[in-house]
């Protein structure tokens, strides 16, 4: 498969500064488990680097000397590939749940709507509250504030308010996100 010029491969990594192509004259030197070696010159770091059988790798450039590791190159790649494929794994997705109301609502539908808002909120995720005005309930706009007021009301214990109530047009939205706190209890 040919690559199109322009067009970045989505495997594509960053390119990785060793050995000759590191610019710096003076640099600090690491060894392979993280243990300081000292400062010194770039080709004495690349004879002691060739001299153990492995490659001189550039960490950190911006430091003052830049930071190099005496490591193999295949295995400083692998590393880092495993240390971003470990941060994938443990980021959180969070995302949005929306549970819609209506105006005018019975207190039997209220309370399950209500326990699908609780219930999204306890697992982590944002809860966007929505509520359309149909017809002629746009004059009855008290009764759609009200709902949301029961609403966070119920719920305020373990959310809060991200979004204020508020009319976009002929709906009402609000936001709510979980308190840190309760996230962390229910992982205990």
């Amino acid at each position: 498969m040919r690559i199109k010029p322009g067009k970045k491969n989505s495997s594509f990594q960053k390119r990785v500064t060793a050995n000759l192509l590191i610019r710096s004259t003076e640099v600090r030197v690491l060894t392979e488990r993280g243990e300081m070696v000292g400062v010194m010159s770039r080709d004495e770091a690349l004879t002691q680097a060739r001299d153990a059988g492995k490659d001189l790798v550039l960490i950190n450039e911006k430091a003052s000397p830049p930071i190099v590791k005496i490591i193999d190159l295949a295995k400083f790649k692998y590393q880092e590939q495993q240390k971003k494929s470990q941060g994938r794994k443990t980021a959180k997705i969070q995302s949005i749940k929306e549970v819609r109301l209506t105006p005018f609502m019975s207190d039997g539908d209220f309370i399950s709507r209500l326990n699908k808002v609780s219930k999204f909120l306890k697992k982590g995720d944002k809860v966007r509250l929505t509520l359309l005005f149909k017809g002629r309930a746009i004059t009855k706009k008290e009764f759609g504030y009200d709902i949301f007021e029961r609403a966070i009301a119920a719920t305020k214990e373990y959310s809060i308010v991200e979004v204020a109530p508020k009319m976009m047009g002929k709906k009402l939205m609000a936001q709510l996100m979980p308190t840190k706190k309760r996230i962390t209890n229910e992982k205990d």
